[in-house]
């Protein structure tokens, strides 16, 4: 039953936005271009889905207000521009953007991939490997620490990534009750961050991009920065710091609670993927090798899928051919040959029958249904942000004059690209917007370091933003990897994000003093395990109770 007090703060909150566009519309009579106000849309959608814990409605009504503005609140030009697809009707719309080819192929490697999970399910390799990891991962501290670590061997694609850790994962964390929750936040920080720090990767090309490359290439450029890039390194001492010492807070503590005491995975009723984890035996004895290989194939035809469309077989070089690869296609061509060796794999071990085999298309489909509604109005909503209202503009705007501040702006750049990438749910985009001015502000010719820290902080803030934004088609996908539902891996993983903002905002004030990327690494990653030890001990002490049921109900687990 959905609270009074959530449908009055939801009630109040559409009458403000009401408001406001009322306000705009007899003050911005030709527009709101280039504003603060471009940020209006996101900000609808984000502030109305944490209130209301429904996404698709608050995201619709986000795509609307991003309408309205666009079209200067003239009703028949916001309805065109609402669903319009081509030039005559703005080219924003959700035709345009469900018609993108770079959208497209993301969304047949969607449903590629949940109809692989759905086989491999019926293979019985689900199943199987959960049999192995109980035998094999004997902690909680060590299914997800196992998560993480193939969340950074798959560091081709975060895409790819989210939805890959999580269907080979989710037996495992499930069989030490791990809550979904936690493996969302997991896979969720193993995906973006890592892909931010791997050279070999779809990030990388994009990064490399966006730079300018007048004094090194854009690949130097991208490996000078990693060093600095306090956000996406941190994230990953967090996951090894709170899972070998057992650090819950927030949210997530909840999650945790239930997981391990009541056996309730998802604290809340909402089951977005009911039934997806029926894991079943397959016809004959199932085997380990039934997920792992089909994975493993998954994974070596993507990246030859994304070398291919980077020229790699026309003569171009290995790092030149993933620098120009264009990650959708190459990762729905990668898989599409991965799936019609996984049906061959399972017909030749008859693990499936040919017909049972086919009820995995649509059934994989109708898992991925969510994801691609909530990411069809993210992508909406992020066009009209960034095209049509010119979010990017008013960016470049605020970053105009640094004067003697100069040394604090790394600082600055690390929190707008977050609030950018947080309100426009896109990492690449905010990059795309942040990188240019970084090399237009500091001098790489005169000085690399202070470039290279501006850029490490662009890259940085929009991971950050994109990890804790609620539209973000990461952030979406880990959800959908975990089978969780996307609101409770919002509200469990801010907390956990904003921690590593605080002490990330920290190193890009001393970094620009310091110079010297080792010291400053050292003294984020003592500074975070400091941090987290408090917070480690301020829990301890409140919720003393609830540790002690969970660290019981863990030792059963352990005996059993």
């Amino acid at each position: 039953m959905e609270k009074k007090s959530t449908k009055t703060a939801y009630g109040i909150a559409l009458i403000v936005v009401v408001v406001l566009l009322a306000v705009l519309g007899f003050t911005y009579p030709d527009g709101v271009y280039g504003t603060i106000w471009s940020l209006l849309p996101p900000a609808v959608a984000i502030v109305l889905a944490l209130i209301s814990k429904e996404v698709y409605s608050s995201l619709f009504l986000g795509v609307l207000t991003g309408s309205l503005l666009v079209a200067h609140f003239h009703p028949w030009d916001t309805v065109r521009v609402l669903i319009g697809g081509g030039e005559d009707d703005f080219g924003l719309g959700l035709i345009s953007n469900i018609g993108d080819g770079w959208n497209v192929g993301i969304l047949i490697f969607l449903v590629i991939l949940g109809i692989m999970v759905d086989l491999m399910n019926k293979g019985g390799g689900s199943a199987a490997f959960g049999r192995w990891a109980k035998k094999t991962v004997r902690s909680r501290a060590g299914a997800q620490l196992m998560t993480m670590l193939l969340g950074v061997l798959i560091f081709i694609d975060d895409y790819f990534n989210c939805l890959t850790v999580g269907s080979v994962m989710r037996p495992v964390t499930e069989s030490h009750k791990i809550s979904r929750a936690k493996l969302a936040y997991v896979i969720d920080a193993t995906a973006a961050p890592v892909c931010m720090l791997a050279p070999v990767s779809s990030w990388a090309a994009a990064v490399a991009g966006y730079v300018d490359d007048s004094y090194v290439s854009g690949i130097q450029m991208f490996i000078q920065q990693i060093p600095y890039n306090y956000y996406c390194l941190l994230t990953l001492v967090m996951i090894i710091v709170i899972s070998v010492l057992n650090i819950d807070y927030g949210p997530m503590l909840t999650h945790e609670y239930n997981a391990q005491v009541k056996d309730d995975l998802f604290t809340t009723e909402h089951r977005p993927f009911a039934g997806a984890d029926d894991y079943e035996e397959g016809k004959g004895h199932s085997s380990v090798l039934d997920l792992i290989l089909p994975v493993a194939v998954l994974i070596v035809m993507c990246v030859i899928g994304m070398i291919y469309t980077g020229g790699f077989w026309d003569g171009a070089s290995f790092m030149d051919a993933f620098g120009d690869a264009d990650a959708a296609t190459g990762l729905c061509l990668g898989s599409i040959v991965a799936l019609v060796f996984t049906f061959i794999y399972f017909w030749l071990r008859k693990a499936i029958s040919f017909e049972k085999s086919f009820e995995s298309v649509p059934n994989g489909f109708i898992q991925m249904v969510s994801p691609i509604t909530i990411l069809c109005f993210a992508w909406t909503l992020g066009s009209l942000t960034k095209s049509g209202l010119g979010s990017g503009a008013f960016v470049e705007g605020l970053l105009g004059n640094a004067g003697a501040l100069m040394n604090f702006l790394p600082a600055v750049i690390f929190v707008l690209s977050s609030v950018i990438a947080f309100a426009t749910g896109t990492s690449w985009g905010t990059i795309g917007i942040m990188a240019p001015i970084v090399c237009q502000v500091f001098d790489y010719g005169t000085n690399p370091v202070l470039c290279t820290i501006g850029l490490a902080a662009c890259c940085a803030g929009g991971v950050c933003g994109d990890h804790c934004s609620p539209i973000s088609d990461t952030t979406i996908m880990a959800s959908a990897g975990a089978h969780c539902y996307h609101i409770n891996h919002v509200a469990t993983q801010l907390p956990y994000a904003i921690t590593v903002v605080c002490v990330s905002f920290v190193g890009f004030i001393l970094a620009p003093f310091i110079k010297n990327w080792f010291i400053c690494l050292i003294i984020e990653v003592a500074l975070m395990i400091c941090v987290l030890l408090v917070i480690k001990s301020i829990v301890s002490k409140k919720h003393a109770g609830i540790f002690e049921e969970m660290k019981k109900a863990d030792e059963a687990l352990k005996n059993a």
